[in-house]
């Protein structure tokens, strides 16, 4: 792998400036193949906090501008601290979704968000600390490790792709409902239990005889609710599903590389010939609006949510390095540890900004890496024009509001094949890792999917544990993450794995 290998002009491929309108062409390109995991995080998020629709619209628009600002800087650069200056996109990283929807069930609402932003700034900063450190720490995450976290965290987004189908397991969409006249009844007890009456006679108040109704007493749902899994909703999401395969099957080129938001749009249209669709947020939406920081207010800073958070980017970063390595294998441009710093440090960045303009943890985006691989286009410079589109985007509500305006059972037909490609990304990646002859390996990926799927299969194992180790145990990707990295370093040690870790990125973009 050489520097020496040019383009015209004697120019390195990675750093020729291309024609403008060639450019414009191949970064909205980029944009359309990362348009639907760009947006899917900001709708799970929003939603898990119960955010209005001008909220989730929000955060989408801050999303979209994110992605582009932070794509900026990765590409292009931005002095000689940040920027890889390869063709990177940076978009929000499904591994910190988990963590987050966990914060955002025990504090919904504006003080859930700015939990959630606080941890998120908090561990951008850290993570910018860390970045040359981490660049060294390649030997500790070899294929079987970064395998085995990403296939849990494909598991773990599976859960909202399926209630994105059915409806969720709480409130208007659970499978159950209360029934009605038992609700009734608790609210004429209640009523009763409030009524102090006090007649002529000085008799006692009527509330000493039916006693106050506990703090928090509910009904437990007994009846089904005809809201949940209707067959409406489920033939939406399987005409998008069956759309994304076949696209896939018979699709060429570009066309192909674009199935998902393609059958997101053919699922859409269905959605609106059926009437599933309300435009009137569409409507009221600007058509220009400018992003600013700390929309739900000054952020909360709770320093297990950091610890928790900062875990997570320490995945997402040595995720990152894996394909800044294999994009460096690809397009010829060597990279040594201080590109490496820079690209990881520009992580930390990027989340940092993303805290601070109300959205999420930021990483390089697997499939846009793929995409320079199928195309053979190695300039920098296209990603560039993307992240300038991607800004342009993020500063129009109406598009935002157009896409939280999507029925949920639209995004759960494309939510399986998204969260399901990210755990085939974990499989192919242990593909790659030597079972035959290192039976150890096998320990290592099955006890840590097994302690992943404990929050998933038993949310409540945590209940007598002090409450301050809650953030750190609750998500299944930290937990497999700990455990794969431990059980690795017991088996198995720290050798250097650099060849084989540029190996299992470049079969993750496959």
């Amino acid at each position: 792998m050489s520097d020496l290998v040019s383009g015209r002009g004697g120019v390195h491929p990675v750093d020729e400036m291309l024609p403008t309108g060639k450019l414009a062409t191949l970064g909205m390109q980029h944009v359309l193949v990362m348009y639907a995991g760009a947006v899917a995080v900001p709708l799970i998020i929003g939603r898990a906090l119960k955010l209005s629709p001008q909220e989730v619209s929000m955060l989408i628009s801050a999303d979209l501008f994110c992605c582009g600002l932070v794509t900026l800087i990765q590409a292009w650069g931005a002095t000689q601290w940040f920027g890889i200056r390869l063709p990177v996109m940076m978009g929000v990283t499904f591994a910190a979704v988990a963590p987050m929807v966990a914060m955002a069930n025990s504090t919904p609402g504006a003080e859930g968000a700015r939990l959630i932003f606080g941890s998120i700034i908090g561990a951008g900063f850290v993570a910018t600390l860390i970045a040359p450190l981490v660049s060294r720490m390649l030997r500790f995450f070899p294929p079987v490790v970064t395998g085995t976290i990403i296939t849990i965290i494909g598991i773990s987004l599976m859960r909202v792709g399926i209630n994105w189908i059915f409806g969720n397991p709480f409130g208007p969409t659970a499978p159950k409902i209360v029934s009605p006249e038992h609700a009734q009844w608790l609210n004429n007890v209640a009523s009763m239990a409030n009524a102090a009456v006090t007649p002529a006679s000085g008799t006692a108040p009527l509330a000493t005889v039916v006693p106050a109704v506990p703090k928090g007493l509910s009904l437990v749902g007994t009846m089904d609710n005809p809201k949940y899994a209707t067959l409406l909703g489920i033939g939406v999401s399987a005409i998008v599903l069956i759309s994304i395969l076949l696209i896939s099957k018979f699709g060429k080129g570009f066309v192909k590389n674009i199935s998902v938001l393609l059958g997101i749009v053919i699922g859409a249209v269905v959605a609106v010939a059926l009437g599933m669709m309300n435009f009137d947020n569409v409507a009221k939406a600007a058509w220009f609006d400018v992003v600013l920081p700390f929309q739900f207010g000054v952020p909360i800073f709770d320093p297990m949510l950091i610890l928790t958070m900062t875990l997570v980017m320490l995945v997402v970063m040595i995720e990152s390095t894996g394909m800044f390595l294999a994009l460096s294998d690809m397009t010829g441009k060597e990279v040594g540890q201080v590109d490496l710093a820079r690209g990881l440090r520009t992580d930390g960045l990027g989340t940092m900004l993303g805290g601070i303009f109300n959205t999420f943890p930021y990483t390089s985006f697997s499939q846009n890496v793929g995409l320079v691989g199928v195309t053979g286009i190695k300039s920098r410079f296209v990603c560039v024009a993307a992240g300038l589109i991607m800004v342009v985007l993020g500063l129009l509500p109406k598009l935002a509001a157009l896409v939280e305006a999507l029925p949920t059972v639209v995004l759960g037909g494309a939510g399986l094949v998204m969260f399901g490609m990210v755990t085939a990304t974990g499989i192919r990646i242990l593909s790659s890792v030597d079972f035959k002859t290192n039976r150890d390996n096998s320990f290592v990926v099955a006890v840590s999917i097994g302690i992943g799927m404990i929050p998933l299969i038993a949310p409540n194992f945590k209940q007598w544990m002090p409450h301050g180790m809650h953030p750190l145990i609750e998500s299944g990707i930290l937990l497999t993450s700990m455990s794969a990295l431990l059980l690795n370093l017991f088996f198995n040690g720290s050798e250097d794995h650099r060849s084989e870790s540029i190996a299992a990125a470049k079969m993750s973009e496959d």
